[in-house]
């Protein structure tokens, strides 16, 4: 479980093909003297299990399923990830529940850029918009944000300077995809009110 409060950016050192999945090796000093093997990892919003640690890097195994059902597919090496370890029992709660089982992949529809601040607009699939509402919990690559306005085509968020600064959404050019991660309570709503439906 993590909270959606990015703690590092990483670089992606290697990614080593394994048919029928890939190695992704990242270099990331500030967290890696303190990741150990079959530590979780949110990488871009995708809970992943380190295999193995060697200096300031550390690596991961994405299969099939990882690889098309996320924006992990199109890294390329010297490319950036989001990197937050996971929740410690008794540690402060920022952002709000992230499971790291990404929804969906969405796009960048749009950047408004106001001096050092930004809206971004997101296009994404329409089955999780049924998940989504203004001044509700949306996990962008790994990074808590708070919906601005929710309609069924596309979202909007507003990002600090901080944010911008600390978060791979900085670099994030129109037409870019990320990872979407709903909030985890909103599913469990949905997922009720259909089961009404049920015979």
């Amino acid at each position: 479980m993590f909270s959606g409060i990015v703690e590092a950016l990483g670089t992606v050192a290697e990614i080593r093909m394994e048919p029928p999945g890939c190695r992704l090796i990242v270099r990331a000093p500030q967290i890696a003297a303190d990741t150990k093997v079959a530590d979780s990892l949110c990488v871009n919003g995708c809970c992943l299990t380190v295999v193995e640690c060697e200096g300031d890097t550390f690596a991961f195994q994405a299969g099939p399923e990882t690889l098309a059902r996320t924006n992990l597919g199109e890294l390329q090496p010297g490319g950036r990830v989001n990197l937050e370890r996971a929740l410690a029992v008794g540690g402060r709660m920022g952002g709000h529940f992230v499971s790291g089982h990404i929804d969906g992949v969405g796009t960048l529809h749009a950047r408004e850029d106001h001096g050092e601040w930004s809206t971004f607009w997101f296009s994404l699939p329409r089955k999780l918009s049924a998940q989504m509402a203004s001044k509700g919990s949306i996990a962008v690559d790994g990074v808590s944000l708070t919906i601005v306005e929710s309609e069924p085509d596309r979202f909007s968020v507003a990002l600090i300077p901080y944010t911008l600064a600390v978060t791979t959404l900085g670099l994030l050019a129109v037409g870019g995809k990320v990872n979407l991660e709903t909030d985890i309570l909103a599913k469990y709503v949905q997922r009720l009110a259909e089961s009404q439906q049920w015979k």
